[in-house]
């Protein structure tokens, strides 16, 4: 077989070298030990949390040792491909901080694009040309019916399943076959001729894992499809070779196709990058666990932590302390350093699945937000509510004044640093009395026992002649009116002879809580009254005063 001539009838309208793509494409001017890593995900559906951890792995590795991080989408199944899919993963990813040095987005581009695979079908020709002319790719006719059939005689004889050895027919084809096949306008595929043997091994090291000894490659996989573009398994290494790629992250899931691409790599003539196989991130369930499932987990979609208002910060603060398990202690002994300051090892990742757990994500983020100050909150508020709650958002750009309040309010600002809020969904779950409009909220008064219909009736009734909303006293007004209708106004003394009033102080204010916000316990009640304003505060007085009816 003269194989340059096979390949100059597959390819005729090739003209390029793969000598012209090592010229176009050199290799990166970065320091020693600069580490060059890619997130390359395919837009054919929502990002998943396991892609946010493996990016954030990716770009973590990078930048710690002063190297590339870029972003390259594998945009080859057009069939699956979702309408403004390339956007999705770009605005994913930037809402969660994990910025790219190279990539397809504006300002972007640069010496080693274009960074969609779609855009690169040349540069993928040039490579399955080459092999060609070695005499490591052919052309293949075989029909879904005949691949099919030697399936069945595989499965018959209980041997390996796939085209390879005396099972790819088109391996034998003289030119001349070639040739007519093409002239009669025959589809085909170009496929790798695997020089790989049944029974060989190959052998590796992964970072995480350790080593590997896997069997050799021996498929003649499809390195380019009918209408001349390629599959992940061939793309991916001309991509990362030409794109310069140092170290590839990516899920165990593709740890069997390894030999595979170890081969291409080599018949290419290429340097392989290391690769490093993450773990999965799993979910408990029952006494085992399982990997978070698109169809069964709303967690496992990266916007599910977007539309309930998870600080990016928080999400990938508690990622980290999956990806690395000493990153907790260090944190702890560093607590005014980020995860940008945290040294990341890959021998210390986990080889089992890394448990997902929304509990601990809530700790975290809870943690992560008491840090906070009273205007980035607000900012981070505004932003996820412009986009997933219309009513907090027109509170906080109507009246930023009145929103800070209600900031420092559950922050309780000047004070021990309180945290209760994990995600800012929380606000109207815990704080509904501040901010769900009064049309909306339901009272479900926490009344104790204690009190009487007669005793409420009377305080409330009381406390709205007045209400001491512009006083600088309040507290001191509410003793004063407590102690006109019977109530102690010193807590210690009621304590001595609590036979001798209705109640303490503590009792009046309670009674007024209950009625203003329907809980026993809040933040400060007189900054909650004077934020929503004296109507509204009548409002809710008299809606109390009826529900006693």
């Amino acid at each position: 077989m003269d194989y340059n001539k096979l390949a100059e009838l597959i390819f005729k309208d090739i003209t390029g070298t793969v000598e012209e793509l090592e010229e176009r494409f050199p290799r990166r001017d970065l320091p020693e030990g600069a580490k060059v890593t890619r997130f390359a995900p395919s837009p054919t559906g929502y990002m998943h949390i396991g892609g946010l951890y493996a990016a954030m792995i990716s770009r973590k590795i990078a930048k710690q040792s002063d190297g590339v991080f870029y972003l390259r989408i594998e945009d080859t199944d057009k069939k699956r491909e979702l309408e403004d899919g390339v956007n999705e993963i770009i605005n994913s990813l930037k809402k969660f901080d994990l910025t790219f040095d190279e990539g397809p987005f504006e300002g972007g581009e640069n010496i080693y694009g274009p960074y969609k695979q779609s855009e690169r079908k040349e540069i993928y020709q040039i490579c399955v040309k080459e092999l060609m002319k070695k005499g490591l790719a052919y052309p293949c006719f075989a029909t879904a019916e005949e691949l099919d059939a030697i399936r069945a005689k595989q499965e018959e004889l209980k041997v390996d399943i796939g085209y390879y050895g005396e099972y790819a027919v088109a391996r034998n084809y003289t030119y001349e076959e070639i040739e007519e096949k093409i002239n009669a306008g025959m589809p085909y595929v170009v496929r790798l001729k695997s020089p790989g043997v049944l029974g060989n091994h190959v052998r590796y090291t992964d970072p995480i894992r350790g080593a590997i000894q896997m069997p050799e490659n021996i498929m003649d996989v499809v390195l380019l499809k009918s209408d001349g573009i390629p599959t992940y398994h061939f793309a991916h290494v001309v991509d990362d070779h030409f794109m310069r790629t140092t170290t590839v992250i990516r899920g165990d899931e593709w740890l069997a196709s390894w030999p595979l691409h170890k081969q291409l790599f080599d018949l290419c003539g290429f340097e392989q990058p290391a690769y490093v196989h993450i773990s999965p991130i799993m979910k408990a369930e029952g006494t085992g666990k399982r990997k978070l499932s698109k169809r069964k987990d709303p967690e496992a979609a990266v916007g599910f932590y977007q539309e309930q208002g998870y600080p990016s910060e928080s999400v990938l603060e508690y990622l980290m302390t999956i990806a690395n398990s000493n990153y907790e202690e260090w944190h702890a002994k560093h607590t005014d350093k980020t995860i940008d300051d945290f040294t990341l090892s890959l021998k210390k990742m986990p080889v089992s699945g890394a448990l997902f757990d929304m509990v601990k994500l809530n700790d975290v983020s809870k943690e992560m937000i008491s840090t906070f100050t009273p205007e980035k909150c607000y900012d981070k508020i505004v932003t996820w509510s412009k986009e997933y709650d219309s009513q907090i958002y027109d509170f906080a750009t109507s009246d930023k004044e009145g929103f800070m309040k209600t900031i420092n309010l559950w922050k309780a600002a000047g004070k021990k640093a309180r945290k209760d809020v994990g995600k800012w969904s929380d606000l109207k779950a815990l704080f509904s009395y501040i901010y769900v409009p009064d049309d909306e909220l339901v009272f479900n008064y926490e009344i104790d026992e204690k009190y009487t219909k007669e005793q409420l009736r009377e305080v409330i009734t009381e406390y709205k002649k007045d209400m001491f909303l512009d006083s600088e006293n309040w507290f001191e007004d509410m003793k004063t009116m407590g102690a006109g209708l019977g109530y102690c106004p010193n807590v210690k003394e009621y304590k001595a002879d609590p036979e001798g009033y209705k109640g303490s102080i503590t009792d009046v204010c309670t009674m007024v809580r209950v009625a203003v916000t329907g809980k026993k316990n809040s933040p400060d009640l007189f900054t909650i009254m004077n934020v929503i304003g004296a109507d509204r505060t009548v409002a809710r007085l008299d809606r109390f005063l009826e529900s006693l009816n």
